[in-house]
């Protein structure tokens, strides 16, 4: 038996793939791969070209080096606020917004009245996108028919919240952060959930307070969850632009990377190639942080 059961294992091991099956694994793999390369890496590359060129999408390419880099850094002041924003909308997000969903997720996880229904109406936010979300705070936020100014009952001078250059950018990072803090509670409450209840008993009988077993237990087993909306809120600050273009096509303090992109790009200008060298310095700040996370996840794989 042992015998034969050998020689089945070697049959087994030695199968060769048939043409069809070359095919159907070719199909499944080439094809997102071709299309991976045709949508993202294609026109990534072609960025990064073009960006050393002057173009305006009709007539003949010129090669200019590095010249759209230096207008850019020196000679384009919609660049460095764009930049600033583009920071702030990332610490807003990860220092406000982010700490404010766990919150939502410790407090809904204890099992408090109609938790459900918090749950429902706190995730509500993220199946809306982020231009929908520009129209309710247009809704919300507008100086004259807006429901802010009318529960403050301003009307003889009613607070220009999205006209303001000073205010526009905080009232639109509260509507930005309304839909991030329910994505993020989500996450941490389904982390929540698979934390194992053995280690908060052990931590309450060795005499833990519950902030303690949260801080010293609980947490860091939320690593994999940490790492998850750490790079979402990365993503959602750097690829930030619908919401903006909805209120004021990011204009009047609102300027942002992906704004400036699009209008030098789509714009009247059909500045081609310096609009790719703003989009290939917002490429390079992406790799930054992705880089370091893939440093940090070796690292830490290594340690463990």
């Amino acid at each position: 038996m042992s015998f034969i059961s050998g020689r089945r294992t070697g049959r087994r091991g030695s199968r060769r793939f048939t043409r069809r099956d070359l095919v159907v694994l070719g199909a499944l793999l080439g094809i997102p791969v071709l299309l991976d390369i045709a949508i993202v890496w294609g026109p990534t590359l072609a960025s990064v070209v073009l960006s050393f060129t002057s173009w305006d999408g009709i007539g003949d390419i010129e090669w200019v080096g590095t010249r759209n880099y230096t207008n850019l850094f020196t000679n384009y002041p919609q660049f460095w606020p764009a930049a600033r924003h583009n920071l702030l909308w990332l610490a807003f997000l990860g220092l406000v917004a982010t700490p404010f969903g766990l919150l939502l997720a410790v407090l809904i996880d204890k099992g408090v009245r109609f938790s459900r229904f918090y749950q429902s109406t706190l995730y509500m936010p993220v199946v809306l996108s982020l231009a929908v979300v520009g129209f309710i705070a247009q809704l919300v936020f507008s100086r004259d028919q807006g429901a802010l100014n009318a529960i403050v009952g301003d009307t003889a001078s009613p607070t220009d919240w999205l006209g303001d250059p000073d205010l526009n950018i905080w009232m639109v990072l509260l509507a930005a952060a309304w839909r991030h803090t329910g994505y993020v509670m989500i996450l941490y409450l389904a982390g929540l959930k698979a934390v194992d209840t053995s280690l908060k008993e052990a931590a309450a009988i060795d005499g833990a307070s519950e902030t303690q077993t949260f801080f010293r237990i609980v947490f860091p087993t939320l690593r994999p969850v940490n790492i998850i909306v750490g790079v979402i809120t990365v993503i959602e600050s750097l690829r930030a632009f619908d919401i903006v273009y909805a209120v004021n096509h990011g204009r009047n303090g609102l300027e942002l990377l992906s704004v400036l992109v699009t209008d030098n790009i789509i714009g009247e200008a059909s500045r081609i190639g310096f609009g790719s060298a703003i989009a290939v310095v917002l490429l390079v700040v992406s790799l930054g942080f992705v880089v370091t996370y893939l440093v940090q996840e070796i690292r830490g794989e290594k340690h463990r």
